[in-house]
């Protein structure tokens, strides 16, 4: 049992220290760096088990507890710098990423990479320090236990393993068409996943809330728009999971204007463990269930899930008319575009709040005879605001109460749209001038509210993809619809989160590249060579395959949490190989021949490997089966880093050995070309 206290014992000492440098840093304790957290108990064990290991190896060797302590570490303190470095270098550069992502992937990354330094530094102290006073050399006269012989068993079973490793190795190791084989077959698996897995960007998460929209007939009463509320309202309290609905009439929850015809409702679900249907089922049926509603159009959809970007979830963009031409061109424009969205098996429940056909009174203004009669066009319209929208003037205190002094025409003086002719205003002479003397009104249709994008009219489009496709599908659907069948001077802006998924789009690929050129650099430095790192991140590719599988298989999509996975399975894996090339290193540096110490190596290091690596997807598991708030997120970077460790693992210990021989095959041949 002493051989698995130490490890235990790093993770609160990591996750303390952690906790000190969050604070530092401003970090609150949220679910990014919850995250951060979870994952740190998997990892920060890592370098404390491959130091308990190599002193436990010392010691079946002869060693006493401290001389075995010693000698381990001093054998062992390489890779273990090299891993720590490694690791928090992949981290480093994600927190210089800018805007949304940066936020995400910033609190994330420097949260793990703190701890995985701690880690590193506890791992060379402390959990030496307690090898030598825990660990006591084995006795074969005392009394076995049942734990004593389950690990007894285990270590038998270990030995034959490790045995039928070490064959593999000598039989394939060597053969360079097998290691690189392998490695092609990876990377072609790799990239042909790639093209079936959806991508995305944040996901949508069940946040135990719907919001709905809706939109009577144009020039609808509130009153209408009220009836169509209570109806909904009906219809969901029948549902399942629902603990209230609240509604309000008279407001846009997608476009957040005001307006008779417009309508939203909020529907709180119960709590997580108290319902079985997930946001998306009970959107499908809430949206289903009111189709039979008549005279408005309704539209249920989840809240975004960043506030800020946007009213909605999905996507959103803007439909831009860079003519200048009529609304109603625009209108139909809108419309047959819309059309064509959900005419896309990729899309669903596309909708716009643009709509040309709302009736309204255009007010002409003859400027001759208002100037003329002498009166200002700016103080005729303040004051007809004034008359019929009101204007509050001041405030006064009777009673000890405060009252609101709000100055309007009063209603028999604004019955009817003619009746602003009849209304009368101050000309400069202190004359009483009717409004029909230079202005009459005109019937006309038009949209509510008119919005410009980049000066340029525009109508705002919301929709999702359809199940089984990611918001990058969307994009891509969408962009070729719209270059396919919007005519000319018509033209598409993203907007809200939707924007900053494309904006980031490059960001992510960069720094992929500038995490493994830090691992590179790193291990260059660390093995005074540029060849020999070549092993440990070719590895990689193995990792990255078997995510894309799990995330495909689990319908989940290639999402910021996922790339958050791969950015660490790069220091994982790269880990994993570390141990296998350092050791093959030092042991060659020794005079060994390269391919015995490849092998030598590898079997030395494939307790540690299997140990860390079994122990850090043991610690993902709850991530992989989260449920409630967050659970996508949770799911996703849970599924991608377990998956990937796992295949990356099991491959990674047969390519690694090979890699490094044909590597320092050429390191050895390059040295001896100098010599000559």
């Amino acid at each position: 049992m002493a051989l698995y206290t130490d490890p235990v014992l790093a993770v609160p000492v990591a996750l303390v220290g952690t906790f000190a440098f969050m604070d530092m840093l401003g970090f609150s304790v949220n679910l990014l760096t919850l995250f951060a957290l979870v994952l740190a108990i998997g990892i920060v064990v890592d370098n404390a088990i491959v130091v308990v290991e190599a002193v436990h190896v010392k010691m079946e060797e002869g060693y006493e507890p401290m001389q075995a302590t010693i000698v381990a570490t001093k054998e062992i303190a390489g890779a273990v710098i090299a891993i720590t470095l490694v690791m928090s270098a992949v981290f480093i550069p994600v927190a210089f990423l800018d805007g949304p992502v940066g936020v995400f992937y910033r609190q994330f990354s420097l949260t793990l990479a703190i701890s995985i330094v701690i880690s590193g530094i506890n791992a060379l102290t402390l959990t030496p320090a307690l090898c030598a006073l825990i660990l006591k050399p084995h006795n074969p006269h005392k009394k076995l236990g049942f734990i004593d012989k389950f690990f007894d068993r285990f270590n038998v079973i270990l030995e034959k393993v490790t045995n039928g490793y070490v064959n593999i190795l000598r039989k394939y190791a060597t053969r360079t068409v097998v290691t690189f084989g392998l490695l092609t077959l990876f990377i072609v698996l790799t990239w042909g996943t790639s093209k079936f897995l959806a991508s995305g960007f944040i996901p949508m998460e069940d946040q135990g809330m719907a919001y709905v929209s809706v939109t009577t007939p144009q020039g609808a009463t509130v009153e209408r728009t009220e009836k169509v509320l209570d109806e909904i309202t009906t219809i969901a309290k029948k549902i399942d999971g629902v603990e209230n609905v609240t509604t309000l009439a008279g407001y846009s929850v997608v476009t957040e204007i005001a307006g008779a015809s417009y309508g939203m409702a909020m529907i709180n679900l119960k709590d997580w463990s108290e319902r079985d249907k997930s946001i998306n089922d009970f959107i499908n049926e809430l949206t289903e269930k009111t189709k039979g509603v008549s005279d408005a159009q309704i539209e249920v959809f989840a809240p975004p899930t960043v506030p800020g970007f946007g009213n909605t979830s999905g996507f959103e963009l803007r439909l831009l008319d860079k003519t200048g031409g009529s609304i109603e061109n625009m209108d139909a424009i809108t419309k047959s575009f819309v059309k064509k969205l959900n005419e896309t098996p990729d899309l669903k429940n596309s909708f716009t709040s643009f709509d040309a056909t709302f009736p309204q009174y255009m007010i002409n203004i003859d400027y001759d005879m208002a100037s003329k009669k002498g009166i200002s066009v700016d103080n005729a319209m303040s004051t007809l605001q004034t008359m019929l929208g009101s204007y509050y003037a001041t405030n006064f205190i009777r009673f000890r109460q405060m009252y609101k002094v709000m100055v309007q025409a009063n209603p028999e003086y604004r019955e009817t749209p003619e009746s602003i002719l009849n209304l009368y205003l101050k000309n400069d002479k202190g004359e009483m001038v009717p409004f029909s003397t230079f202005m009459t009104i005109e019937r006309v249709y038009g949209p509510e509210v008119l919005t410009r994008y980049n000066m340029y009219m525009s109508a705002m489009i919301n929709g999702e993809p359809a199940g089984g496709y990611g918001s990058g599908d969307a994009i891509a659907a969408v962009e070729k619809i719209a270059k396919e069948s919007l005519p000319k001077g018509f033209d598409i802006e993203w907007s809200g989160m939707t924007r900053e998924e494309i904006l980031s789009g490059n960001q992510t690929i960069y720094i992929f590249i500038v995490c493994l050129v830090f691992v590179y650099l790193l291990l260059a430095a660390q093995y005074e060579s540029f060849l020999l790192p070549m092993p440990v991140l070719l590895s990689l590719p193995t990792g990255i395959f078997e995510s894309y599988i799990a995330l495909l298989v689990c319908g989940l999509d290639n999402n910021i949490y996922a790339q958050v996975a791969l950015v660490m399975l790069i220091g994982l894996l790269a880990k994993n190989a570390i141990l296998i090339v350092e050791f093959a290193v030092a042991s060659h540096k020794e005079g060994n021949d390269i391919i015995p110490a490849a092998i030598e190596g590898a079997r030395q290091r494939l307790r540690p490997i299997l140990m860390t690596s079994f122990a850090f997807i043991a610690g993902l598991i709850p991530l992989c089966v989260a449920s409630g708030a967050g659970a996508v997120g949770n799911r996703s970077i849970g599924t991608a880093a377990a998956g990937g460790m796992l295949i990356g693992t099991v491959f990674g210990l047969v390519i690694i050995p090979g890699l490094y021989i044909f590597f320092a095959t050429l390191e050895n041949r390059k040295k001896n070309e100098k010599k000559l």
